[in-house]
């Protein structure tokens, strides 16, 4: 892509439209997300970095790379608040995801206690990612609540399973001015380049990554279907019939000699 197209996120602009999420990490699956799928950002979970152990997830974080820490095990919007102090205070900066389930069974993010954290981080100073549902009336609150960008859901966690909310991801693509980070469930390249072509500012995974046979190569494959898409995107797809057939050359002439 030209190295003009960017996307920004209260101020700070991103060339890479992939971003690692948290959960299987590895020094391979984070040195593939870096170098093949080139990420500029890289979430964790600040359990994994707030430890008494000789190693820490940060130690194989390169330099350059934007942290950007979750609330992951967060109930409610207090105990997502107090992990986001806590992930400040231990260097991980200002940029917070905002992950709060209280469902174990499928993981599903509570709008309505991520719309208290987003707000009362966002007067802290924080540049917020709330992880949500996608549903068009929370994420216009999150746009109230001071959010840097809303990441709705694919699919349920670690799932793989691709575009499951693709309907709804596109509403808020097309009725919310906020980049739109398609977070949970991409599991294979031609899923992340089909949310692209919908208008997707960047899409984050993970799984899909660490659980592939060769995780160099599937994370280049990632960048070249992130890259496809948005170009895609940026051109302007062609036009759908719902039905009937269109000739891509003209064929009177033929017919009637």
């Amino acid at each position: 892509m030209e190295n003009n197209d960017t996307f920004t996120l209260a101020g700070h602009s991103f060339h890479s439209r992939f971003i690692l999420g948290s959960g299987k990490y590895s020094l391979k699956l984070i040195e593939a997300a870096v170098t093949d799928a080139g990420a500029e950002i890289i979430t964790l979970a600040v359990r994994r970095a707030n430890t008494a152990e000789h190693e820490s997830i940060l130690d194989y974080i390169p330099k350059g790379v934007t942290l950007l820490p979750n609330t992951s095990g967060a109930r409610n919007a207090q105990e997502a608040v107090r992990i986001a102090r806590l992930a400040r205070e231990i260097g991980c900066g200002d940029f917070v995801k905002i992950e709060i389930m209280r469902d174990s069974k499928y993981l599903l993010p509570d709008n309505q206690e991520t719309v208290k954290a987003t707000e009362l981080l966002a007067n802290e100073g924080f540049i917020v990612l709330p992880y949500m549902y996608p549903d068009l009336y929370a994420a216009r609150d999150l746009v109230q609540a001071g959010a840097a960008a809303i990441m709705p859901l694919g699919a349920p966690i670690g799932s793989n399973r691709g575009l499951d909310t693709k309907a709804f991801i596109q509403i808020l693509i097309d009725e919310i001015d906020l980049p739109v980070i398609v977070d949970a469930g991409i599991g294979c390249p031609s899923q992340a380049c089909e949310a692209m072509e919908m208008g997707a500012a960047a899409i984050m995974a993970n799984t899909a990554l660490a659980t592939a046979g060769d995780i160099p190569r599937m994370a280049r494959a990632f960048r070249l279907a992130i890259e496809a898409g948005r170009a895609a995107y940026l051109a302007g797809l062609g036009r759908v019939l719902e039905r009937g057939a269109s000739a891509s050359d003209p064929l009177t002439g033929f017919l009637h000699d």
